[in-house]
């Protein structure tokens, strides 16, 4: 017998909030492209942010990435003193789901590799945060995904069970892993996919997103 679903997880940067470092070093770089994406591939790397969501402080990463690269030291402190430049705005068409599913009685979660340094200031700007049941981000339990230990943490946290659960995820290895832990696990692509795959697993959704008010 199939185990209904009745709780939804979504990850949050790529997923319900555009979070992207890039918004704030094409102010910094100006036109040239090329060596803005050197410096994120290079020096400010997804590895070294990983870091902090997994607790590490901010200041203690940054003065490192300083003391090593004296010569980019204006454009490494911006990523602790201009960390808010990153964040652009919500993706509307994935919060539209959020709150159908919680009008029609489902529980809703967030999972996210997030600093504890930098998610407290992210939250006021983003009034569906408050809305869901239950957020569980990285650097609160200090591992962040795909680690395993994290998932356990957070289905135990909030008592849910793994084939009840949907977990939604834009990162493939994130989604793997949830599906290996008996999680429902869909791989974001974009709103529009999310609404069609969980539809299909009968959750009562509308074909289309709802009109947005005038």
């Amino acid at each position: 017998m199939t185990t209904p679903i009745t709780a939804v997880a979504f990850d949050l940067g790529g997923v319900l909030i555009d979070w992207n470092p890039r918004h704030l070093y094409r102010k910094m770089f100006g036109a040239d492209e090329a060596a803005m994406e050197r410096f994120l591939a290079e020096i400010a790397t997804p590895e070294w942010n990983a870091r902090f969501d997994a607790g590490r402080p901010l200041a203690e990463g940054v003065a490192e990435l300083v003391a090593a690269h004296q010569d980019q030291a204006e454009l490494i402190l911006a990523y602790r003193l201009r960390w808010h430049e990153m964040l652009g705005g919500a993706f509307e068409g994935t919060v539209a789901i959020l709150r159908e599913l919680r009008r029609a009685g489902l529980r809703t979660y967030a999972l996210s590799n997030w600093s504890t340094e930098t998610f407290p200031g992210t939250r006021p700007r983003y009034p569906f945060l408050e809305e869901m049941d239950g957020i569980l981000i990285s650097g609160e339990v200090g591992v962040g995904k795909p680690d395993p230990a994290i998932f356990r943490q957070f289905l135990a946290r909030f008592g849910l069970t793994p084939q009840a659960t949907v977990f939604t995820d834009d990162s493939e290895a994130n989604v793997t892993v949830a599906a290996g832990l008996g999680m429902v696990a869909l791989r974001f692509t974009g709103d529009t996919q999310l609404r069609s795959d969980l539809r299909r697993l009968g959750l009562p959704l509308a074909a289309e997103a709802p009109a947005a008010a005038e």
